[in-house]
């Protein structure tokens, strides 16, 4: 029984640095598709730290006991906190219904993204990861690709976006 349980214990770090490299592909090219956007160097930084925080966390789980990974990843989930409150007033006053078709939506979602997955990768190498969190990660790793899939194969979903929108990917 000890045998079968150490070897399922022996995939979770794999599924966690997999997961990791994933991320950082997502957010990397989320930062890539803002080269359109008019605040585009503002949207970029903010897929652009994930995206290099998350290789790290790829390469060395244990990095996220490092003071400068954490301090960097604390004060990312700070400001985007602060953007997510801003942006989510702005929705609820102008009575948004369907937030993913409007570019505030849309942005709001990615930093909410942003702030889950850090805070999901805190602390994460003081001991080996367990099965939950290393299931949480698949499971957020998964739902972005999946969206992203989703709004690009529906057409008649992104018509009425932005033009800087429609031309990235």
């Amino acid at each position: 029984m000890r045998d079968a349980s150490a070897e399922r214990r022996s995939w979770l770090p794999v599924v966690w640095r997999v997961c990791h490299g994933l991320m950082a592909v997502f957010f990397a090219l989320a930062a890539y598709v803002q080269i359109n956007d008019p605040d585009a160097g503002l949207w970029m930084v903010g897929y652009g730290v994930p995206a290099a925080l998350s290789v790290s966390v790829g390469l060395d789980p244990h990095v996220t006991e490092m003071l400068p990974w954490r301090r960097v990843a604390d004060l990312h989930v700070m400001i985007s906190s602060a953007a997510v409150a801003m942006l989510g007033w702005r929705l609820q006053g102008g009575g948004a219904t369907d937030i993913l078709q409007q570019e505030e939506g849309r942005e709001l979602s990615g930093l909410v993204l942003t702030v889950v997955w850090f805070l999901l990768c805190r602390h994460s190498g003081r001991a080996p990861v367990g099965s939950l969190r290393v299931w949480a990660a698949v499971a957020i790793t998964v739902f972005p690709f999946a969206a992203w899939f989703y709004y690009h194969l529906n057409q008649n979903l992104r018509s009425s976006w932005p033009p800087h929108c429609r031309t990235a990917l």
